[in-house]
């Protein structure tokens, strides 16, 4: 697959994610549709090429059919994954998200009536959680985003750039230095030809995904947004506020670069941020967190943080701790003084890399650009 829609092969499995994407293939010959996955695709007034392809071992998920050519299809072998009633997303989407869609109605309405806020409200309903279609619903969407991640990774547009993790506490305020120094951070990053990818959440989060989205525009012109957004601090206690003062930046500079931002509705309390282009949006925290780290292959890099920033980092550990030397992928801590001091994780890195391949893997700096030197900027 990629992102504009038309196939992808593999060795068992053809991936149809839109119209024209079915057309061109039956154009060309197409006689049987085994190993066929057609996700949210409108097949109505396609009866005609259906009822002349093979479709045993197709698989449908979510599509719309013309009367009666359900049941034909079923009884001819495909399987078919109807639509979910109630459930406010698409379980078989083919695409990432865009903050846009996230925050569709963001100019008349508040936070609380947007997808990215409806979503979260139906997976924290009581019961939810032990709900069997709820679990489909959302193992379903998970699998579709994972999908729509790792064809971004293959894609032209991706494929090739070294991909680097920016890590840091969600409470980082804008207007700050902190905020700066991850804007700053980001910026570099991109500047230096690298793909910036964050946990897609606001604060330091968001500062990378800022930075990398406005790196081709001025110095001058970059404060100038940053001062902007400073006029909104964080996303409380308006999330609204917050999001919008984002999307004017955006619209002032509609042209930005390209970023990751691998959220979690696990988290909902925390809105993903408007500057990530692309938002690969979980349901199973524990999922997204392994393929946050896996994503990056040119190393992560931790600003400072609080819980969920030392989670990640020990998860990177671990996976380095036990990784062969050509697997390892660089950890950049920065400032000295947090991470030794105020939350001591260095200490314990230092033990945990001591004697493996990844000791020489492991840094300590003050500075985003010494950060940067280390990565390779």
């Amino acid at each position: 697959m990629n992102p504009s829609g038309s196939v992808h092969p593999s060795p068992r499995t053809l991936e149809v994610e839109s119209l024209a994407s079915f057309d061109r293939l039956v154009a060309a010959g197409a006689v049987a549709m085994h190993g066929w996955h057609a996700q949210s695709l409108d097949l109505r007034g396609r009866r005609a090429a259906l009822e002349t392809l093979d479709v045993e071992g197709a698989i449908f998920l979510g599509c719309t059919f013309d009367e009666g050519v359900e049941d034909g299809l079923r009884r001819r072998g495909a399987l078919i994954f109807p639509k979910l009633v109630g459930v406010p997303f698409d379980p078989y989407r083919a695409r990432l998200y865009t903050p846009q869609e996230l925050y569709a109605g963001l100019d008349h309405a508040p936070y609380e009536e947007l997808p990215d806020a409806l979503v979260y409200q139906w997976s924290i309903r009581p019961g939810q959680r032990h709900r069997l279609d709820a679990t489909l619903a959302s193992a379903l969407h998970d699998h579709a985003i994972g999908d729509a991640l790792d064809e971004l990774v293959r894609s032209d547009a991706v494929a090739g750039l070294t991909v680097v993790g920016v890590m840091g506490g969600h409470n980082v305020q804008r207007g700050t230095p902190e905020f700066a120094q991850a804007a700053s951070l980001g910026r570099l990053l991109a500047g230096s030809g690298k793909l910036v990818a964050t946990g897609g959440g606001p604060g330091a989060m968001e500062a990378a995904n800022l930075g990398a989205y406005l790196s081709g525009i001025p110095e001058d012109e970059f404060e100038a947004a940053l001062v902007s957004l400073g006029a909104v601090p964080g996303f409380r206690p308006s999330v609204s506020a917050w999001v919008r003062a984002a999307a004017a930046v955006v619209a002032r500079f509609p042209a930005g670069t390209p970023s990751l931002g691998i959220p979690t509705w696990f988290y909902g309390h925390e809105p993903p941020n408007y500057f990530a282009t692309h938002i690969a949006k979980y349901f199973a925290n524990a999922v997204r967190e392994a393929i946050l780290l896996e994503v990056c292959n040119g190393g992560i890099i931790f600003l400072p943080g609080a819980a969920g920033t030392v989670q990640e980092m020990f998860q990177d550990a671990c996976e380095n701790y036990y990784s062969a030397r050509e697997a390892v992928t660089p950890m950049v801590l920065v400032g000295s003084r947090y991470w030794q001091h105020e939350y001591p994780a260095w200490p314990m890195l230092q033990r945990l890399a001591a004697g493996r391949a990844m000791a020489d893997r492991i840094f300590l700096v003050d500075t985003v650009d010494e950060a940067l030197a280390v990565i390779g900027g």
